[in-house]
């Protein structure tokens, strides 16, 4: 993109940044909540863009500056000077330029969403279970290393261990962004611990990475709820199995359920079980979304197919492969232990790139 061009847009922008940033301290927008979360919102995306146009400005400015003085300078000293300024900024233009343009494309707007976490244990029995449990504590470390905030909100225990099911929110800063490349089929190739001739056996758990959506957000009508109490199930405690706090929430249009039996209060499990409805029938909608863009992206897990096999766990190899990108690595154990950020970055960068190419500016 020229210079001028990119100048051009980003000016236009200047000029709504502002009305916003007016907006947002107007009474009126303030008393109107949903106004102005999403006001708040597109004022923290156009900053982001803005910084880039100041910086990139300058940049423009500076190596103008220098060029002309080199042209006019005739003081050895001084045109040393403008050539070194001249070589340390012009490298840095282009660099410049490709992030305003990712900036300038519009984001997944869940990105900056918690996630609701669903591993289930998939094809090959106890096996399957004891990964999907491996893959949560895999998840929790990592979550861990950034700073998140996990809370357990469901689990079916597995009979050798793992879980048939765990459902887990994630809060943090970029969550759903982030976590998103974690939905699909998670395929895992070791000896099991129930195999008694060393053979490797192939099983699999499935992990889907859901936006959480706030009151704000979705209107979810109470009076298409029904609410069904039941004894929390679990290890020990004195109200496990003597008080009525789980809470089962049915959504009658659609007959999509949770469940919520993490805390001892009813009232925390049922608006925990709410927010997490919430996000589940928003996705039915955000699906559609997830599968226009995998109509372009087939690399990426936006694809929102969550069928799709898109990481092998080789346990005897030490190696990790991620199909969307063929990228492979040999650091399994650090990988399980939490060490995921290195494949994430590596999705990022490739789907960066076929966003750039679907918005050529």
């Amino acid at each position: 993109m020229a210079e001028k061009t990119l100048l051009e847009k980003l000016e236009g922008l200047q000029h709504k940044f502002e009305e916003i940033s007016t907006l947002i301290t107007d009474p009126s927008v303030i008393g109107d909540m949903k106004r102005y979360v999403k006001l708040s919102k597109e004022y923290r995306e156009l900053e982001r863009i803005m910084d880039a146009q100041k910086e990139y400005s300058n940049a423009l400015s500076n190596l103008a500056e220098a060029k002309a003085l080199l042209d006019s300078e005739t003081d050895p000293e001084m045109r040393e000077m403008a050539k070194m300024e001249i070589d340390e900024i012009e490298p840095k233009i282009p660099e410049m330029e490709e992030n305003i343009k990712l900036l300038l494309i519009p984001a997944d707007p869940e990105d900056n969403k918690n996630a609701i976490v669903e591993i289930r244990g998939g094809t090959g029995g106890d096996e399957a279970a004891i990964f999907a449990g491996d893959l949560f504590r895999m998840y929790l470390k990592y979550c861990e290393t950034k700073g998140w905030k996990v809370e357990v909100t469901n689990t079916s225990d597995g009979t050798s261990g793992g879980f048939k099911e765990v459902i887990f929110t994630v809060s943090g800063e970029n969550v759903y962004g982030t976590l998103k490349y974690e939905s699909g089929v998670h395929r895992v190739q070791r000896v099991p611990q129930t195999e008694t001739q060393g053979r490797v056996h192939t099983s699999a758990s499935t992990v889907a990475v859901l936006p959480e959506m706030e009151e704000f957000d979705y209107e979810l009508k109470e009076s298409d709820v029904r609410v069904d109490t039941f004894c929390s199930s679990g290890a020990g405690g004195q109200s496990v199995n003597t008080t009525y706090s789980a809470i089962r929430l049915v959504h009658i249009p659609t007959g999509t359920t949770v469940q919520c039996q993490d805390e001892k209060s009813q009232h925390k499990n049922k608006a925990k079980a709410m927010n997490e409805l919430r996000s589940r029938l928003y996705n039915i909608e955000h699906q559609k979304y997830l599968d226009e863009i995998g109509s372009k992206r087939k690399t990426m897990v936006s694809t929102g197919d969550r069928s799709a096999k898109i990481r092998t766990y080789n346990y005897p190899q030490g190696r990790i492969t991620d199909h969307r990108i063929n990228f492979t690595i040999y650091n399994l154990s650090a990988f399980m232990g939490g060490d995921v950020q290195g494949v994430i970055d590596q999705l990022i960068v490739a789907e960066n790139a076929e966003r750039l190419k679907e918005n050529e500016l």
